[in-house]
């Protein structure tokens, strides 16, 4: 049986362990870690949580391999770039809030990608995406907009991945809705296509071409052309009952068989 006096240091003990337990817990550095609330402001968009039967479903449109370099702008809590980093890629995400960005970096250090997948706080507008093989998105079709003339200058070939929102009359390449999912379940994919408007040389003969993102129209000499289509720098069309198909780099265009120089 313990004592009077012993009852009392135990109290005081124990009173003394509770108050410096509730002490460490109000101390800096250690609060709750930040978790992010659906619908909190950004500065461009709110945050929504991307779900990740979509993520994955984006990086498989875009082909995403260990050889790409995924940008995902406006990243959040950063759940597309980890994911691209578990496929092998090299992925960054640009994200506005500094909160986010501090969040992702420790989910990709927990993941065991932090090697693979990085974060750093900017404004998506002013990203350099010049490196990027993959850009992907989770914005508004306005965002989508504003974006899409730097979109088009990418190098040909770039895909691009949007979850639900388009980018207005540049239909996507593909796009797929996801069955057993409850919001946030489309995901579309374009890819960046060769700029071939205008006149060339097909050995005699001129070829006009009109262009509309990736499908294009025109006339090779008199006749017209069918079936006009870019697939990045690949090049696909009809004419005078024959089909053309080749590859476009800067001035040129070559197929087996034919070739064209811009005029």
């Amino acid at each position: 049986m313990i004592g009077g006096r012993q009852v009392w240091r135990a109290a005081v003990v124990a009173l003394a362990l509770v108050t410096a337990d509730a002490s460490a817990q109000s101390a800096p550095g250690t609060q709750k870690p930040f978790e992010p609330v659906s619908g909190q402001g950004g500065k461009d968009v709110v945050w929504v949580p991307t779900p990740q039967v979509t993520v994955d479903k984006m990086l498989e449109l875009t082909g995403v391999t260990a050889s790409d370099y995924v940008i995902d702008l406006g990243s959040g809590n950063g759940i597309t770039v980890i994911t691209a980093a578990k496929k092998g890629a090299t992925a960054l995400g640009v994200e506005f809030n500094p909160e986010m960005v501090a969040l992702s970096q420790r989910l990709a250090r927990e993941a065991g990608v932090s090697h693979k997948a990085t974060f750093v706080q900017g404004d998506l507008f002013e990203a350099d995406l010049s490196k990027a093989t993959v850009i992907t998105l989770f914005l508004l079709p306005d965002i989508n907009l504003k974006l899409r003339p730097k979109l088009l200058d990418l190098k040909p070939g770039t895909r691009v991945a949007s979850n639900t929102f388009t980018m207005d009359d540049w239909e996507p390449d593909a796009r797929e809705m996801l069955p057993n999912c409850t919001s946030w379940c489309t995901a579309m994919a374009w890819i960046v296509p060769a700029k071939v408007a205008g006149s060339w040389q097909l050995g005699q003969q001129v070829l006009t071409l009109s262009q509309q993102y990736q499908f294009i129209s025109g006339a090779l000499g008199s006749a017209p052309i069918s079936d006009g289509r870019l697939k990045g720098d690949e090049i696909t069309f009809s004419a005078a009952g024959r089909t053309y198909t080749g590859r476009v780099s800067g001035t040129t265009m070559t197929g087996t068989g034919w070739s064209a120089t811009r005029k």
